[in-house]
């Protein structure tokens, strides 16, 4: 393993996997001096003014922008020295074991938060003047730390992490949140102003902590020690703000609507100190500890191997048997066991946890069907239909009957229908709203000299078969990939070669909701393409192409793709070998990318075929993917990741070997530290892919043959 070769990085420099909410405005050190945010004669005093650095990119008023390179930073003034934080959250906690009404102390995902159970209570609320103790005026330049945990958020509504309300019940300030945005309110000159951060999604079942940064007219937010975004505001925060007679609410704003419904574990203001430095980099970026009150800090012991939380009061339990249980609300907190698997869940409401199980081992591979094709088979695709099961498209070379479309009936894979192809070589399912889509890479034209045209198709629900739906002009193409980011759904493709030209343009298309159908929304130039993978890291986007041949080499780029404002830009380049797939898989909390060489050739050297592909990893240091373990292949073309139990699994599509197709084609057992190791050889004549999919039945991995007509199917025994 080779973890200190970093590989070549083009565009931003910056990848953190968490979420961390700073208010921010001011740059001073945790000291033991008392607060004091306004001068001798009782005006609001700033504490600092925000600098952008140099290398920052142009900021658009109104806009958000990530900025590449760049830092945000508060010069330090007499005023903004050793300034203690002041803990909101502890205020509002149980002192001394005291129960508050309306509190609860949660542990999930590996840590304790607060949860508010009751709505808007008293309790919940201290005085502003608590804190405000030198004058009444809230601080031109702040910073606030809020860790938080919320699962999931009603669409059009918004929750409260804090707020501060006059008597009267006016807002004076206030931090909330919804779906995709983050809000601050506060009361300016001339009446309520409003500053939104949009594409924030924190309500997604993980921890995170924010920072959003305010001093003067520039605002910006940091999410999880990751890329921050700024906005420039037209107006600037204001220097007056009076806090006399309020109230400071925790996860509410004084009334029913609105409460926080998820955990909080940190909410901590800071006057006049930009707390991003002093929690970030982090080992856990998600938990990023500033001022966590103790109550929260230590996790209660737990039983090895337990990974429940005995509550500590009695509470009824029942026990429910049977194969297989709904959970919803209806059934949180209730107990199933499991007869088949011979296992205790759980139900958290929307699914089934596991307490105690017998762990499911892979023990052998047994040969379970033979499928004899009408061509050879390039790709295989499985996938659901809604009502009617699981079925697999096969890709074969022949144009005559074409492609089939195989249904899973009986614990085996039978003939369902043909679809008139052209050399097809891969398919790629995927569904917009409720349309089942199919969408085929044809790499020849229908006559000699035609256009190359692939084809999408839609699944009728009345005829219950794919039928025809949109074509789109490719060039000799390899592979499509579906992905959906921000609720918008894209298509791209790999075009191979036009004209025995490999340095031609890659397509992605949008799907238009207006014309219902896919349109071009970006081109990225790309050499012998051959895959796209999609793949989703916290709150980026990537895209990763693996280019094969430029016309001379296969000794080459492939590149890895952000998206950021609206397009996807190059993000780092990858040396490889002919490369012909990228598998994304994650194993824990570490993130890796395995690419499959297929072929070395450069520099008038013999052709090989024998060579390394590579697994690598994301490094949170380093902040990009580096060689995590080289793997010996055979013209490889496809790795599929899988588990079975708790343990995972790397399957790699052997082909060629310079000499004979028919090969062993290789299944890598995950052991930690020491990588992937081989545990399974399987026969193979021209693998050209694997796909790996479960049943009722069981679990099964079939692979295609693009040297005869012939796939099979194997079962994976357990024990």
């Amino acid at each position: 393993m080779d973890r200190r070769r970093a590989c070549e990085v083009m565009g931003p420099q910056g990848l953190m996997l968490s979420l961390t909410l700073l208010l921010f405005l001011g740059d001073a050190a945790l000291g033991a001096a008392p607060w004091r945010p306004c001068t001798e004669h009782g005006a609001p005093a700033r504490l600092g003014r925000l600098v952008k650095g140099a290398a920052g990119s142009v900021v658009m008023e109104e806009e958000e922008v990530t900025r590449e390179g760049s830092h945000v930073e508060i010069k330090d003034s007499p005023a903004s020295a050793d300034l203690l934080p002041l803990d909101f959250l502890s205020r509002v906690l149980p002192q001394g074991g005291r129960p508050v009404k309306g509190v609860r102390l949660v542990q999930d995902g590996g840590a304790r938060g607060v949860q508010f159970s009751s709505g808007p209570q008293r309790a919940l609320s201290f005085p502003s003047s608590q804190i405000f103790v030198n004058c009444q005026h809230f601080p031109a330049e702040f910073s606030v730390v809020v860790t938080m945990k919320v699962d999931r958020i009603a669409p059009k509504t918004s929750e409260y992490i804090f707020a501060m309300v006059r008597e009267d019940g006016n807002l004076l300030l206030g931090l909330k949140f919804s779906k995709e945005r983050l809000h601050l309110l506060y009361q300016g000159s001339e009446g309520r102003e409003r500053l939104t951060f949009r594409r924030v999604q924190l309500a997604n079942g993980h921890w995170h902590t924010l920072v959003l940064a305010l001093s003067g007219h520039h605002a910006t937010l940091t999410v999880d020690c990751g890329l921050p975004l700024e906005l420039v505001q037209k107006k600037s925060f204001p220097a007056d703000l009076n806090t006399g007679g309020s109230r400071i609410y925790v996860g509410n704003r004084k009334r029913w609507k609105g409460v926080f419904s998820g955990l909080l574990r940190q909410l901590v203001l800071i006057p006049g100190s930009d707390a991003t430095p002093r929690i970030c980099p982090s080992s856990n970026p998600r938990l990023a500890e500033l001022a966590v009150p103790a109550v929260l800090g230590q996790l209660p012991v737990v039983p090895p191997g337990n990974d429940v939380l005995l509550p500590p009061y009695e509470s009824e339990v029942r026990v429910t048997l049977g194969s297989h249980l709904s959970c919803t609300g209806t059934e949180k907190g209730q107990l199933w066991f499991d007869t088949l698997k011979r296992g205790l869940f759980l139900c958290d409401g929307a699914s089934w946890l596991p307490m105690l199980q017998e762990r499911e081992r892979l023990d052998y591979v047994d040969d379970h069907q033979d499928i004899f094709t009408s061509s050879e088979t390039y790709d295989i695709e499985v996938f659901q239909v809604p009502s009617m099961g699981l079925f697999a498209a096969m890709a074969h070379h022949s144009s005559r009957p074409g492609s089939g479309i195989y249904r899973w009936t009986d614990g085996r894979f039978q003939l369902y229908q043909n679809i008139s192809t052209c050399e097809a070589v891969a398919w790629k399912h995927f569904i917009v709203g409720r349309k089942v889509f199919l969408a085929v890479s044809n790499s020849k034209g229908l006559v000699e000299g035609a256009p190359e045209v692939s084809v999408i198709y839609k699944w009728s629900f009345k005829k219950l078969k794919f039928v025809r739906y949109q074509t789109l002009e490719t060039y000799s193409a390899r592979d499509w990939e579906a992905f959906q980011i921000n609720n918008e759904s894209f298509l791209a493709v790999a075009n191979h070669r036009k004209d025995g030209n490999h340095n031609i343009n890659s397509v992605i298309y949008k799907w238009n909701p207006g014309t219902k159908a896919f349109e071009v929304n970006q081109t990225l130039l790309t050499s012998g393409a051959y895959d796209w993978e999609f793949f989703t890291i916290g709150p980026y986007h990537f895209l990763a192409v693996a280019n094969a041949f430029d016309g001379l080499s296969t000794y080459i780029d492939s590149t890895i793709y952000i998206w950021l404002r609206g397009t996807f830009q190059p993000f780092q380049t990858i040396r490889t070998l002919g490369a012909t797939d990228w598998e994304m898989f994650r194993i824990g909390d570490r993130y890796f990318l395995a690419v499959a060489n297929g072929h070395m050739l450069y520099d008038r050297r013999p052709s090989l075929y024998a060579i390394n592909s590579t697994i690598y990893e994301l490094d949170m240091v380093t902040q990009m993917f580096i060689t995590f373990q080289n793997i010996g292949t055979y013209s490889a073309v496809d790795w599929e990741f899988f588990t079975i139990g708790d343990e995972k699994f790397l399957v790699v599509a052997n082909s060629y070997d310079g000499t004979t197709y028919s090969l062993n084609s290789v299944i890598y057992r995950w052991q930690g530290y020491e990588g992937f190791i081989p545990v399974h050889r399987l026969p193979t004549i021209g693998c050209s892919d694997w796909e790996f999919f479960s049943s009722s039945e069981g679990s099964y991995l079939i692979y295609s043959s693009a040297r005869q007509p012939l796939s099979k199917v194997f079962k994976l025994k357990t024990n």
